[in-house]
């Protein structure tokens, strides 16, 4: 039998805010455990909890740019669950009455790009709950210990409609939501230090039909790759399950990376009752119609527009575009090459080429990049001087990447200079000429696969500097003399 495979995210951003949710404390990553705590963060008996000014602000700002309604009136509520993270004994979230609801984003499908709308249900503000560390490093496997700092840590959950079909398609959206929150400023989007977080529901059901099959959640998966992976394995579980005449239960299951499968965690029998009822502290969300006008003025161009306006404007293909626009800070940097030196595709193939390759490598990020954007410019205006060579030039930028140096220190401090005096390299060829008499008589029999010898002769004479173009033309007068 076929199935229908029926898939809704639920993601969990982390706003990039200096302050906590409902206090002053700090929400800066890595700093020793139970550091940035204080009475509020830790449930004191007698603390009330002041909402920041900037978490609803930020939140707003996702709400308009992915085409949510915001809510005139949204509220506070206290979930409630008992978990050794959870100094309270409840989380502050928002149940019935969320800040945003019925939006959208597009995300590309298929190989022939097919635009499709994912539809996103809501948009909540909560606070995030601590972390639990199990068997640390010389500690006792039996102990478990708990670091408080992150409770408190605004985030805002973006429920997604069950409208994906395929792990591709999940992964099209995560990656194009985490694009818009990086581009608003909303989400430094990290994966792996768990400021972007998604849990996903999948259930399968017999193709055509519209009644939904059993859901099931997976938890604990910090990549994209891992995503794709966990759908994938439960897709095919889900299917090996039915087609056995057994049922699908309804159950929160955890991601395996190690062994590339789901585990079962908790079925819906143990499931959670939260018991949500509006906190007594907190005074309902007002947004009026001024606030959120006033923040859409201030949304800047999204991924998408910014493609389209690369390919228009820029004459780039679709590719480059969807590379280069990938990260606010990776399209900042283009623009600002391209602003130095006007020549688009040359600047995106070194980009898209070089650069990129050299992070990948060295695993960072475009903002720890040494190489200026004006350098890069200054680099490319060597080459088409004639002062370096195409294959110089990927020497000389290595270097700047290693460095931050300015290229043409580079060149000069290591005799880098391109050759592209015509009597010292028609020198050069006459000597390569005469020494190889036979691959000549070759070429004049019309074996011209030779010539290529004869040029990368020319370049080892030369340590790689001679003029490329040059040699070409001087051999082909040459051998043309010869013949």
């Amino acid at each position: 039998m076929h199935y229908d495979v029926v898939i809704g995210l639920e993601v969990h951003a982390q706003l990039l805010t200096r302050s906590k949710i409902f206090c002053s404390c700090s929400t800066a990553f890595g700093a020793a455990p139970n550091t940035q705590i204080c009475p509020i963060c830790l449930g004191m008996p007698g603390v009330l909890p002041v909402l920041n000014r900037k978490v609803v602000e930020l939140a707003i700002r996702t709400a308009l740019a992915t085409h949510c309604q915001v809510a005139e009136m949204s509220q506070f509520a206290r979930k409630n669950y008992f978990y050794p993270d959870l100094p309270k004994g409840y989380q502050i979230s928002q149940f019935e009455k969320p800040l945003a609801s019925d939006g959208y984003i597009e995300i590309e499908t298929g190989e022939e790009k097919t635009i499709k709308r994912i539809g996103i249900t809501r948009i909540h503000m909560e606070e995030d709950a601590g972390k639990l560390f199990h068997g640390m490093e010389g500690a006792s496997a039996n102990h478990s210990y708990v670091d408080l700092n992150r409770t408190g840590v605004p985030l805002i959950e973006i429920v997604s409609e069950p409208d994906m079909t395929a792990p591709e398609e999940a992964d099209a959206y995560l990656r194009s939501l985490r694009a818009i929150l990086q581009y608003l400023d909303v989400c430094d989007g990290s994966m792996e230090e768990g400021s972007f977080r998604c849990d996903a529901n999948i259930s399968l059901k017999p193709a055509g039909q519209s009644e939904l099959g059993t859901k099931v959640e997976l938890k604990n998966m910090n990549s994209f790759r891992h995503v794709q992976n966990a759908l994938a394995f439960e897709i095919e579980r889900q299917k090996t399950t039915l087609a056995d005449g057994e049922t699908i239960v309804q159950e929160t299951r955890l991601w395996d990376a190690d062994r590339g499968i789901t585990t079962s965690m908790r079925s819906k029998e143990e499931a959670h009752d939260y018991r949500y009822f509006p906190d007594p502290d907190l005074q309902p969300v007002a947004v009026s119609a001024g606030w959120i006008e006033s923040i859409r003025a201030g949304l800047p161009e999204l991924p998408q527009g910014r493609r389209e306006r690369f390919v228009r404007d820029f004459k780039l293909p679709d590719y480059d575009a969807e590379v280069l626009t990938g990260s606010r800070q990776l399209a900042d940097y283009f623009e600002a090459c391209v602003t130095c030196y006007p020549q688009p595709k040359k600047v995106s193939n070194w980009i898209m080429g070089e650069l990129l390759r050299l992070l990948n490598e060295s695993k960072k990020s475009i903002g720890e990049c040494l190489v200026t954007p004006s350098s890069l410019a200054a680099m490319l205006s060597l080459v088409d001087k004639g002062v370096i060579s195409g294959t110089t030039a990927k020497k000389v930028f290595e270097e700047m990447y290693a460095t931050g140096k300015d290229p043409s220190a580079i060149v000069a401090s290591k005799g880098l200079e391109q050759v592209s005096d015509q009597g010292e390299l028609g020198g050069v060829i006459d000597g390569i000429l005469a020494a190889h008499p036979r691959q000549v008589e070759e070429y004049r029999q019309g074996k011209e696969k030779v010539f290529g010898f004869f040029v990368g002769e020319a370049m080892k004479a030369t340590r790689g500097k001679a003029n490329p173009q040059l040699i070409n033309e001087l051999l082909k007068k040459k051998l043309g003399e010869h013949g």
